[in-house]
């Protein structure tokens, strides 16, 4: 079921080129998108989780569900759980990966690359996802595929993230020696 959440902040973006998690693995895009809790969009989004999760295990649906989100197995978690990162505490998030790279666009719907430098971890985007439920030999979940990003708006960088902005440099006269600055 394709979701698409609304000005929420991106953080842990892989969206030019698939990475292995911890070098295991196959290569993979991702993100994370953090929402506040009483956002509105996350009502629609449990709704929609619920749906998946009826659409794949019909009456039983309501207690899979139930020991999924106990054991942190739903696409929407609470960022408390990753508390050490900007961004999460007080936060839910979605965590979203594919293994085809996902639409990157900008608010005209132009194409951004990676030396675009947008988007950023700690920018506002709108996020395209898509909803499944898993049931396999590595257990039963509902995961979110990334199928797009589109930049929405600038944010604080999160640590590590994003360029520098000219404000962190000297303003050298022409003609400036390198003594001049020391």
């Amino acid at each position: 079921m394709k979701v698409k959440l609304n000005n929420v902040r991106l953080a842990f973006p892989v969206l030019f080129e698939a990475k292995t998690v911890n070098g295991e693995g196959k290569p993979a895009f991702s993100a994370s998108f953090l929402l506040d809790p009483a956002d509105p969009q996350v009502k629609a989004l449990n709704q929609a989780i619920e749906q998946v999760a009826k659409d794949k295990w019909g009456a039983k649906a309501e207690a899979v569900l139930k020991q999924m989100r106990a054991q942190d197995k739903v696409a929407l978690h609470d960022g408390d759980l990753k508390s050490a990162y900007d961004g999460f505490p007080g936060n839910l998030y979605v965590s979203a990966r594919s293994a085809t790279r996902p639409l990157v666009i900008g608010g005209d719907k132009s194409p951004l690359t990676e030396q675009d430098g947008k988007p950023y971890a700690g920018c506002y985007v709108n996020a395209s996802v898509e909803l499944w439920a898993q049931d396999n030999n590595y257990g039963k979940r509902v995961n979110a595929s990334l199928r797009g990003v589109q930049f929405f708006k600038d944010g604080d960088a999160f640590a590590g993230g994003g360029a520098a902005s000219e404000d962190e440099f000297d303003d050298i006269a022409e003609g400036a020696t390198a003594d001049d600055l020391v």
